[in-house]
């Protein structure tokens, strides 16, 4: 696999500011940042979710055959 240079770097950045224009290249870093910062929420929240479950895999809610009936 070649080696990638500063030079390559800069001729690649080139390429794409000519490309997209600096405008642009600035929107879709944004949302890039944007939808790294959601996917990351999102892990949190499963992760919340499979801590408050029970290890044994119950949903921690009675059935109808375990409710008492007074």
């Amino acid at each position: 696999m070649p080696n990638i240079g500063p030079v390559e770097i800069i001729v690649i950045l080139v390429v794409v500011i000519l490309l997209f224009g600096v405008g642009r290249i600035g929107k879709i870093g944004g949302e890039l940042g944007k939808s790294i910062r959601e996917f990351r929420k999102g892990l949190e929240g499963d992760e919340k979710k499979a801590a408050d479950k029970p290890a044994d895999g119950t949903t921690g809610t009675a059935t109808s055959s375990e409710t008492k009936v007074s």
